[in-house]
């Protein structure tokens, strides 16, 4: 995959770090560690972010692990299908506008986006801090699983740490709702954990029986192979700034976000599936390394040894969810 920036865009980081200046970081400091300890505990948006400065402890905290994990997808889609050219898009579950600001550093061309969300907090900072780049952004007061009506279906549909929030007798309504406003794809970003996992292929399924197309990460619209306690799931890494750093009481310069996803096709807009995917980091042995696949035959694990150079040296430089395109296959030992 050619690698992108993952950090947020420049005009973005200097809105936070003006509305910073105007407040008290330690108090920023407390109010995100409230928050985080809310969310783990099972919390929603709506309990933890009460009024601006609750959503801003939340930028701080969480925005860049946000826009670094929903940016490498989406970069994943543009590299996979290069015609694929969105100029109209629809953010669910839009908290900041994360999604849109990675969309549009993508494809420039997009120029209408619809932010939908329920909290007001989060939609007002919004509209602060993307600025120009989503000046004209219509933003729209709303429920994932009871949206509004939005108008014609979107380009490009994307609930970037949305639908983990949505209760299990709400999640259907809000998928098939998220696939009803699609005209081209549909990406879905969730946590890298077992339960989100879980959950996500429930909705892959259900968009599969709806007609949809897998385009990623999976070779197949099959069902998935993995069985529990396995998970499929990613990480991106990323840098953490001064700020950052302060709010999670943290001294590392970067943290890995961990994230599973999907990418959901209309038949019109399909883009082809990769023969195989990387579902972890490849493992370096004495003799060569060994790789765990996603394939149409199904979980592989397979050894690829240093003598075999034509499969080791595209190999040895692939990383976790990189896909083993024709050619790059190793032979099975």
């Amino acid at each position: 995959m050619t690698r992108i920036s993952t950090a947020p865009p420049q005009e973005l980081t200097a809105a936070l770090e003006r509305l910073l200046d105007e407040r008290s970081r330690r108090a920023l400091a407390e109010r995100a560690a409230r928050i985080s300890a809310l969310y783990r505990s099972g919390g929603t948006t709506a309990q933890a972010i009460l009024c601006e400065d609750d959503a801003l402890a939340y930028a701080l905290y969480r925005l860049p692990a946000t826009y670094a994990a929903t940016i490498h997808i989406l970069g994943r889609l543009a590299e996979k299908a290069p015609d694929f050219s969105p100029r109209r898009m629809l953010d669910l579950g839009a908290g900041l506008g994360t999604a849109s600001l990675a969309a549009r550093a993508l494809w420039p061309q997009v120029d209408e986006n619809t932010l939908l969300d329920r909290s007001e907090p989060f939609l007002a900072l919004a509209s602060r801090l993307a600025g120009a780049a989503l000046e004209k952004a219509r933003i729209v007061a709303g429920d994932l699983s009871a949206p509004p009506e939005l108008g014609a279906p979107f380009d490009l549909v994307v609930a970037s740490y949305a639908l983990t929030e949505i209760a299990e007798s709400s999640l259907d309504r809000a998928v098939d709702a998220a696939w009803a406003n699609c005209s081209g794809a549909l990406v879905i970003v969730e946590p890298g954990t077992p339960r989100d996992h879980a959950r996500l292929m429930r909705m892959r399924a259900r968009l599969v029986a709806a007609g949809a197309r897998v385009s990623l990460p999976c070779p197949h619209s099959a069902p998935c192979p993995l069985q529990p306690p396995d998970w499929c799931h990613f990480s991106v890494r990323l840098a953490r700034s001064r700020d950052h750093k302060l709010l999670k009481g943290a001294d590392a310069p970067f943290e890995d976000e961990k994230f599973a996803y999907l990418v959901a096709t209309r038949e019109e807009a399909a883009i082809a599936p990769a023969p195989a995917r990387l579902l972890a980091r490849p493992e370096v042995l004495k003799h060569g390394l060994r790789i765990k696949l996603c394939s149409v035959a199904g979980i592989e694990e397979v050894t690829v040894a240093k003598r075999d150079k034509a499969a080791y040296a595209p190999i040895k430089k692939k990383d976790w969810g990189d896909e083993i395109v024709p050619g790059e296959t190793p032979a099975r030992e």
